[in-house]
């Protein structure tokens, strides 16, 4: 890669082409979770932006407001607004108590002569906001909103998901480089013994020699195979999906998805959703990948070196880092720095994913420049579906394709 296109996938604050392009789609500002009916304003930094996410209060109790996304400095002095009351229909500066609704209209300014228009000439930045499978989705970009894409995990009943995120201190394309790279799982997330002390020999076996990918119109799919026993061959498909999120293989009957969402250039937030399509999530099993603490701040982090136990790596994982593939990510994307210099890597063939991913995005980036809408915007609400994104993974017969058991939407020995 050259420089200029380095810096045009990894800057992402306002006016830059990159975050021109990542403001074209719905991104994940927060956890529903985290915004609760009543609950205090959640101050936030969205590509480069600092913004406050609330709730205003709901004429029917019964019903949760939509939240709302207004810039964070008031439009009078420049107080915090996220330390702002709620009330009356928006959301009020403590500072001299001027009321902005949720459009950011300044519907009230105490003190000011009655009969006074200036509150008619104050706009507060604001950006609309929709709510779908237990996350808040931020539209930022210009014009009118597309439409907010109806995937198969944003649907699925609260029992049968789990959602998470995890504060991430590097750049995003980093983090979603990793999702598409095949080559790390058998060494990076190497379990020697499981909980139990048998041994793993899905991780300690398994460099995948084939990699097939294939376009669609939300981004591109990959496939993985590698030969096992009894003359079979393991398959895996991993999806990378426009703007800026990987899935991953999550049992017979769902799968993962890591959102890579940019806080700045230097820092992002990884939203993960594991789904099971049948049967309800035995969440608390689920949640022990995500080691985290107040403000889902990871444990493992750079300052205490990720608490890599090099006992460990001697029996038990490959890695020393213990058995989360959340923190094992994490340690490798942030030790890349904070934006990596790509014009100093020397990829190999197993790195076809990461190559696609960015020639797509350098052709959505272009697609913007022209006044044109990139992949994945999504504007007619009879496009607005995925049959295509089937996660699976699973032994397959010798001479069998991956695109035969694909299209049959079934595959014998799903893992």
């Amino acid at each position: 890669m050259t420089p200029e296109e380095n810096e045009l996938l990894t800057r992402v604050g306002p006016g830059t082409p990159g975050g021109d392009f990542l403001r074209c789609y719905w991104q994940p500002a927060a956890l529903s979770e985290e915004l609760p009916p009543g609950g205090a304003p959640l101050a936030i930094r969205l590509l480069g932006e600092d913004l406050v996410l609330f709730r205003p209060d709901s004429p029917d109790p019964r019903e949760a407001a939509a939240p709302a996304l207004l810039g964070i400095h008031c439009a009078h002095r420049g107080a915090d607004l996220s330390y702002g009351r709620i009330e009356d229909g928006g959301l009020r500066c403590i500072y001299h108590g001027w009321l902005y609704d949720s459009e950011g209209r300044c519907l009230e300014q105490p003190g000011e002569p009655a009969g006074s228009t200036f509150h008619e000439r104050i706009r507060q930045t604001a950006y609309p906001c929709q709510e779908l499978g237990g996350i808040i989705f931020a539209y930022m970009g210009k014009g009118a909103p597309p439409l907010l894409p109806r995937y198969e995990f944003l649907l699925a009943p609260d029992e049968q998901r789990f959602n998470s995120k995890m504060f991430q201190d590097c750049n995003y394309l980093q983090a979603n480089e990793g999702n598409l790279d095949p080559q790390h799982v058998p060494f990076l997330h190497r379990i020697f013994t499981l909980n139990d002390g048998s041994r793993s020999f899905y991780y300690s076996s398994g460099i995948f020699p084939d990699i097939e990918m294939e376009e669609t119109q939300f981004g591109f799919r990959l496939c993985r195979t590698r030969p096992v026993e009894d003359g079979a061959d393991f398959i895996a498909l991993t999806y990378f999906v426009f703007p800026n999120f990987g899935t991953f293989s999550g049992g017979p009957d769902g799968y993962g998805v890591n959102w890579h969402v940019p806080i700045d250039d230097t820092h992002h937030w990884k939203f993960h959703v594991t789904f099971d399509r049948v049967n309800p999530l035995d969440k608390g099993l689920v949640s022990r990948n995500f080691d985290t603490v107040e403000g889902h701040m990871p444990r493992r982090n750079k300052a205490n070196r990720y608490l890599q136990d090099r006992e460990q790596m001697k029996t038990e994982t490959f890695a020393g880092l213990g058995r989360s593939f959340q923190d094992h990510d994490m340690f490798a994307t942030e030790g890349e720095g904070p934006i990596l210099d790509r014009t100093q890597e020397h990829l190999g063939s197993t790195d076809k994913g990461v190559v696609l991913m960015r020639r797509q995005m350098l052709e959505a980036i272009r697609d913007v420049q022209a006044g044109r809408d990139p992949r994945n915007v999504i504007r007619d609400p009879a496009t607005n579906e995925f049959p295509e994104l089937i996660m699976m993974s699973g032994k397959v017969p010798k001479g069998e394709t991956w695109k035969t058991h694909w299209l049959g939407g079934t595959l014998p020995g799903g893992s």
